[in-house]
């Protein structure tokens, strides 16, 4: 699991996808067709995580890719292993790593990606799914959504979803 400092005050440049908070929308600085694309990459990031949360107890990273013909397509690397002084099963750093270098070896591929990992949110102390989306366009959008394990129900918790700061890591030269 990645560490991550918390939210971005700001949310990062944008709010949530679903425009709330009365400030100008994230939308409105990009496309309809890039608004889309990147609303697709979230919605279907933490779908497939909280799947996998609810199947499996975790999930490694992974990334989706919006083809150039619009299909969205799910990419995996094999896990890393961690480094010897470490407790963790294997390096969650490095397989994030791998996936970008992945996607900027395959960009022409395909029009917007994002990465979605699990972090821990240190100012929080909570788990929380990240997604980080990418357009082809320059354009950006990361969310995180903070999650917790029910020990009574046997089942995870999620919090509210928020806007994150991100860098770009595909389409960087």
């Amino acid at each position: 699991m990645a560490e991550h400092p918390g939210q971005a005050p700001d949310g990062g440049g944008g709010q949530a996808p679903d425009g709330g908070g009365g400030q100008e929308s994230w939308r409105d600085s990009v496309s309809e067709a890039t608004a889309t694309d990147l609303e697709n990459l979230l919605g279907t990031g933490v779908s497939a995580a909280q799947e996998q949360l609810q199947r499996n107890g975790g999930f490694l990273p992974f990334a989706l890719t919006v083809q150039n013909d619009g299909e969205v397509r799910l990419v995996a690397v094999s896990p890393a292993d961690a480094a010897e002084d470490s407790d963790a099963e294997f390096d969650a750093d490095a397989m994030i790593r791998d996936l970008q270098a992945l996607l900027r070896q395959n960009r022409d591929d395909f029009r917007a990606a994002a990465v979605v990992c699990d972090i821990l949110l240190v100012e929080d102390d909570s788990d929380a799914i990240h997604v980080a989306s990418e357009h082809r366009d320059g354009s950006l959008f990361a969310a995180v959504l903070p999650y917790s394990a029910n020990a009574g129900t046997q089942t995870w918790e999620f919090g509210e979803l928020g806007a994150d700061a991100s860098e770009p890591a595909i389409w960087v030269d």
